[in-house]
């Protein structure tokens, strides 16, 4: 039987920072699911490829993106979220930096709600509450949910593993775990994040930038079991397996089940 997901991606999230920032909920979360603390991105481990490799299963080089900068892909891939528009499953997308629009290709979305991080505080916290509220009146099959305060608040403005980036990485897991109890527990829950960070900046072939946490809670994935060093590009095969959507035949990831 095909599942329900929601994947969550806290931007600039390192596993360190994840489990060392005091919030109760990150190990709990673990216990709970089937993960990685040495999961790998990709180079450029910029936000926008690391995204579209995320969601076309590719590396940068293959999609062509290589900054935060949109261009039109001269092969084009087929995306996560097209690809499961194609077999008439309900998609959603609620985040808080307007240059991840282009993730979908217009017409493939039942919902799209951006809150522009540049220009409101607490985004992190109104974009949840607004996908929660989506979830239990639509019932969505796949809803996309990004969290950006950690990167732009915390990584950039005051350096990954300063007090502030812990703050903001607790901010979010606090969010993963409103939104976690205030759906159905139907849904499988895939949280993420796109790369690392060091210092005030990320974007380079080091470890603190390229190793990302993935973790799987739901009734297809055992509790507690640790992976080995899977990549960003196996997530949105492992979303089609459980959606029992076959994947593009360009596709390059594993699914983990």
């Amino acid at each position: 039987m095909s599942e329900k997901v929601i994947l969550v991606l806290v931007d600039g999230m390192r596993p360190d920072g994840m489990m060392g920032c005091g919030n109760p909920f990150a190990e709990k979360l673990i216990k709970e699911s089937t993960y990685s603390l040495t999961a790998q991105t990709v180079m450029p481990s910029v936000t926008l490829p690391c995204h579209m490799s995320l969601f076309h299963s590719v590396d940068p080089e293959r999609h062509g993106i290589l900054t935060n900068t949109y261009v039109p892909q001269v092969r084009p891939i087929e995306g996560l979220f097209d690809r499961l528009d194609k077999y008439d499953k309900k998609c959603a997308f609620f985040y808080t930096w307007e240059e991840l629009r282009d993730l979908s290709r217009p017409d493939h979305l039942h919902q799209a709600l951006c809150i522009n991080q540049h220009y409101q505080s607490d985004t992190d916290i109104k974009i949840t509450d607004a996908a929660i509220k989506y979830i239990n009146e639509e019932n969505p099959d796949f809803l996309f949910l990004y969290l950006g305060e950690t990167d732009e608040v915390g990584g950039h403005d005051c350096g990954w593993m300063s007090e502030q980036y812990m703050k903001s990485v607790s901010k979010a897991l606090s969010c993963t775990e409103k939104l976690k109890n205030s759906i159905s527990d139907d849904y499988t829950i895939i949280l993420v994040a796109d790369h690392g960070g060091h210092d005030r900046c990320h974007g380079d072939d080091i470890p603190e930038d390229m190793t990302i946490p993935i973790v799987f809670c739901g009734n297809r994935f055992e509790k507690g079991k640790e992976l080995g060093t899977i990549s960003i590009k196996d997530v949105a095969v492992t979303i089609a397996k459980l959606l029992e959507v076959t994947p593009a035949k360009e596709w390059e990831g594993t699914s983990v089940i």
